[in-house]
């Protein structure tokens, strides 16, 4: 029988039992590391679980139920989730960015009836329909309570160990350990359902391959989003350690490294950027970070890995999937996301999934061998869940190519593709070059609708603080390095990009804010582009 086809056994993945197994076998290890040198060992969190899942019992939560944190990263976040987990019940956390309608929809949609939150995030609680809450507990101060909820402080999770109840039966490696929103850019949120498998396969050993239990993990990324949730799951499931701190930060982030004594982090989006970018220092390699994930991976990793002295991987995943290309240590692929890991299947289709020639751009659609190792659909959305389910293949909704050497190449999100004079332009592509000039800090390229039926190219730049940079001095730059028809029609440059609680733009602010009125236009400009050269 394939071992590869098989589920890991329950102290492998399910939360509950791996804990109890680490707390006997490493008792004294270290498992979280906070930024300002706390430690707190597997013995002392197994202890500090037990009581947090008492304190949620007498509230009434139990095994397979929703509930709902909203809580920044925080030491305190961790033992609330794993003492959800400890019950069989359902983590769901938010992002403490929302607000309004979008906090309203994930309310409502996860369904809970007990809710943790953070005392400086509650009052937003008062402006929307509440759905089925019925509890509200407060980590910090409380807010003026309102009608209908009955409010505690967090002493209430402060409970008798000796008072819980057996399970009413084991938690399974294929039951569901959380919901993950997604971040809504192009429609409602939708609740990602995680089986325990599918975490677990998500950071384990044929995905995460250079990680052991000696490392501790740096978690950079928001614990209401697979860039938090992974770097857990991959630290706790090796007996590692983890390192916390709150939300990244340019300016703290080699304070956060060394507070942790961290050895691994993994880099989103700009995040790479804005630290390659930090002026030299003579610390740049007195750290005790020696390997990094950049996510994408930019043309200049090689100086990035040589300043600070550390190895770099990349890899492909979203919050559905489990990390099913990932690199080999200094890939040498310029642009690469890495290869086929093993465990899992995938193919390059065209819109009706026939599969496209060799090295030519498509959809990529994914599946595994091993049962619940990929995403369970999206929590009551039978219909996004069958759109992505089809024909038995997961559909990322992400365009890749791949070459001869079986090397992954990222194209765009298919919703991104911009089709200008018969073309289809890659905003990655775009952008991957426009972040090579020594004065941007970070772009984002959209389509903006022009004069005919097709889309016209807008980038829109942030620029490294105290420098300045010419619309034209940038085009110029960008002219040596991009076929004609992709270079920009339309530059904006503004102080700060918006962006999610993850470091990703937020694409779709810009779009609705189209050509505005400080945004710099070529043609206006005078400026022609043809096929060899740029006149005026």
């Amino acid at each position: 029988m394939n071992p590869a086809s098989q589920v890991p056994a329950r102290d492998e993945c399910v939360f509950r039992y791996t804990l109890q197994r680490h707390a006997s076998e490493r008792p004294d290890k270290v498992f979280i590391r906070l930024d300002d040198g706390t430690e707190i060992t597997y013995s002392t969190f197994k202890s500090q679980v037990e009581r947090t899942a008492a304190g949620l019992a007498t509230l009434g939560v139990a095994q397979g139920d929703t509930v709902t944190v909203w809580m920044p990263n925080s030491a305190d976040c961790l033992r609330v989730w794993f003492a959800i987990n400890w019950l069989g019940a359902i983590f769901v956390p938010i992002n403490v960015a929302y607000r309004g309608s979008l906090l309203e929809h994930v309310v409502a949609n996860a369904g809970s009836r007990v809710m943790v939150v953070n005392g400086d995030l509650a009052p937003r609680l008062a402006d929307i329909d509440r759905a089925a809450l019925q509890t509200i507990v407060v980590f910090g101060a409380m807010p003026q309570g309102f009608g209908g909820l009955r409010w505690l402080n967090a002493s209430a999770l402060d409970g008798d160990p000796a008072s819980l109840a057996p399970l009413s039966q084991d938690i399974e490696p294929w039951d569901v350990q959380s919901i993950i929103y997604t971040s809504g850019t192009t429609g409602r949120s939708k609740g990602v359902i995680s089986s325990y498998v599918h975490l677990y396969e998500m950071s384990g050993p044929d995905s995460w391959y250079m990680l052991d239990e000696n490392d501790c993990f740096l978690v950079s990324g928001p614990l209401c989003h697979v860039s938090g949730t992974l770097p857990v799951m991959a630290a706790f499931s090796r007996g590692g350690t983890l390192g916390i701190t709150g939300q990244f930060s340019t300016d703290t982030f080699w304070r956060a490294v060394d507070g942790t004594r961290a050895t691994m982090v993994a880099f989103l989006g700009v995040m790479a950027s804005f630290i390659a970018k930090l002026p030299p220092a003579d610390t740049d390699r007195s750290h005790t970070l020696k390997k990094v994930m950049l996510i994408p991976l930019p043309d200049d990793w090689r100086s990035f890995a040589e300043r600070f002295d550390v190895t770099v991987w990349t890899l492909y995943n979203m919050s559905e999937l489990n990390v099913p290309i990932i690199s080999e240590p200094n890939p040498q692929a310029p642009g690469t996301c890495g290869k086929l890991r093993p465990g899992v299947q995938v193919r390059i289709v065209d819109e009706h999934d026939i599969e496209v020639a060799p090295g030519e751009v498509g959809e990529l659609i994914v599946r595994t061998e091993r049962p619940w190792a990929l995403n369970s659909g999206y929590f009551k959305d039978s219909g996004a869940t069958a759109a992505a389910w089809r024909n038995g293949w997961f559909h990322t909704g992400d365009a890749l190519r791949c070459d001869s050497e079986g090397n992954y190449f990222f194209a765009d999100r298919i919703k991104d593709a911009i089709r200008r004079r018969g073309e289809n332009i890659s905003s990655f592509e775009v952008e991957v070059e426009i972040m090579a000039h020594p004065d941007v800090r970070e772009c984002a390229v959209i389509a903006v609708p022009n004069e005919t039926a097709e889309d016209d190219v807008l980038a829109v730049v942030a620029l490294v603080p105290g420098r300045t940079l010419a619309p034209v001095d940038l085009l110029e730059f960008l002219r040596p390095r991009l076929a004609h028809f992709m270079l920009p029609r339309y530059i904006r440059t503004l102080d700060e990009l918006p962006r999610t609680i993850t470091q990703k733009v937020e694409k779709h602010v810009l779009r609705g804010l189209g050509v505005t009125a400080d945004t710099w236009d070529r043609e206006k400009a005078g400026i022609r582009i043809t096929r060899d050269i740029i006149r005026s």
